[in-house]
């Protein structure tokens, strides 16, 4: 790789670490290629994405990012887990790692917050930005929907009875 290479990688990196909401650092320790593209495909379908970089490069992206604080994480062979919801990143490695032992997370953060690993198993713990969201409107249209069931009980009560009075006079 050359200057002008590492210079666009770190440009790149720099320019990705602004908009995300979670960086995961993992260790892989022997992963093979096609355990690496299933890794990937999976993030891509949670609309996250892995990254084995340099770890140098990585270092000098860092630096006056708010994930400034995962440098001293960087060491080793280490690939980055990223994402701009908070917990998709930090699920798809969680649930990765559990059927792979060959990857570790090391830890991550979460804006200017320090994870550790046991912080990124809790992070993939919570629900997602997308499954917060359905609880909320949920919750907001519940009480719509019982005032509907209400308003309605009385009038369908008495439809019943009016229904049961005419079969009555039929019969």
């Amino acid at each position: 790789m050359d200057r002008n290479q590492k210079s666009e990688v770190v440009t790149t990196l720099n320019a990705t670490f602004a908009d995300l909401g979670v960086v995961v650092v993992t260790r892989n320790l022997g992963m093979t290629v096609a355990q690496s593209t299933v890794l990937r495909q999976k993030m891509r379908e949670a609309g996250a994405s892995y990254k084995v970089t340099k770890n140098k490069l990585a270092k000098i992206a860092l630096k006056d990012t708010q994930y400034e604080t995962i440098s001293s994480m960087l060491t080793g062979p280490v690939a980055l887990a990223t994402s701009a919801d908070p917990v998709a990143a930090a699920k798809v490695v969680i649930d990765f790692a559990k059927t792979n032992d060959k990857l570790e997370i090391v830890g991550g953060a979460m804006g200017g917050v320090l994870l550790d690993a046991e912080g990124v198993k809790a992070l993939a713990s919570m629900p997602s930005l997308d499954e917060l969201r359905a609880k909320i409107i949920g919750l907001i249209q519940a009480p719509a929907t019982k005032l509907a069931t209400v308003i309605q009980t009385p009038a369908s009560q008495l439809a019943r009875v009016f229904n049961a009075y005419a079969e009555k006079e039929a019969a």
